[in-house]
C-alpha cells in the first residue's frame, strides 16, 4: 500500500492548483460490510502522525482561575465557562467557534454543561473537549494534540481525516498517511477487505483514488 498511497499523494499535489493559504492533505475512507449501527464497530482513533500535521493547530480551553492562567502561559485560547450557555443559545456563534479551533479542552466540572449546551454543535464535528483533570498542565495535553489526527466514522461509511499539509514533503505525507491506514484497517475485522474505496486530496483539490491492495 505504501507505493500506492505515495503515488496518489504525488498526483494530488501535482493536480491541485496553488492556493493563497496552506492547504491540508486529507484521506477519505469508505468502508463496507461493517454494521455501524453497533457503536463497537465504529472507528474512533486519535492517531499520532509520525511527521506531524505540517501546520500549527489551534486549541481552546474552557477554564477559569488557575487553570486559565496555566492555559494562557501555554498560548492556548481561554473561553470563559460562564459563556457556555450563551453560546448554546446562539447556534451561529457556536458554529463559528467550532470552525475556528482544531481541538477543545475543558476543566472537568464544565464537561456536562458543554455537553448540554454545545454538544449538538461540537459532537458531530468530533470536537467535544478533552477533559483536563485538576493539577494537570493543559499545555502538556495541548502539546500531545499538535501531531494528532482524529479519525472518526460515527455511523457513516465514509469519513475523512487530515494527514498533513502542503508544507510537508511527499515522503512525510506518505509516512503519515500510511500510519492512518494501518490504524484504520487494524480496527476492521477483515482489514483492507472492509475498505470499499480510499482517496487522498488537498483541502480544495481533486480527489485521487488509491488502489487498495487486499
Amino acid at each position: 500500500m505504501e507505493e500506492n498511497i505515495t503515488q496518489a499523494i504525488k498526483q494530488a499535489l501535482e493536480e491541485a492548483p496553488e492556493r493563497k493559504f496552506l492547504e491540508s492533505i486529507e484521506m477519505a475512507f469508505t468502508i463496507k460490510d461493517v454494521d455501524l449501527k453497533n457503536p463497537a464497530n465504529r472507528i474512533e482513533e486519535n492517531v499520532r502522525l509520525p511527521r506531524g500535521r505540517g501546520k500549527e493547530v489551534s486549541i481552546a480551553i474552557f477554564a477559569g482561575a488557575e487553570m486559565a492562567a496555566k492555559a494562557k502561559e501555554a498560548d492556548l485560547t481561554v473561553i470563559d465557562p460562564a459563556t457556555i450557555e450563551d453560546l448554546g443559545g446562539n447556534r451561529q456563534a457556536a458554529r463559528k467557534m467550532a470552525r475556528r479551533y482544531d481541538f477543545f479542552l475543558s476543566e472537568v466540572p464544565h464537561m456536562a454543561t458543554i455537553g448540554r449546551y454545545l454538544g449538538v454543535v461540537l459532537g458531530p464535528r468530533g470536537k467535544m473537549p478533552r477533559p483536563v483533570p485538576p493539577n494537570v498542565d493543559p499545555g502538556m495535553i495541548a502539546a500531545g494534540l499538535a501531531d494528532t489526527a482524529v479519525v472518526r466514522s460515527r455511523d457513516k461509511v465514509t469519513f475523512h481525516t487530515i494527514v498533513g499539509s502542503r508544507a510537508q514533503s511527499e515522503e512525510e505525507l506518505s509516512e503519515n498517511a500510511l500510519e492512518v491506514w494501518r490504524r484504520v484497517t487494524a480496527k476492521l475485522e477483515r482489514g483492507a477487505g472492509n475498505i470499499r474505496s480510499l482517496y487522498v486530496k488537498t483541502s480544495m483539490g481533486p480527489s485521487i483514488k488509491v488502489e487498495v491492495i487486499l
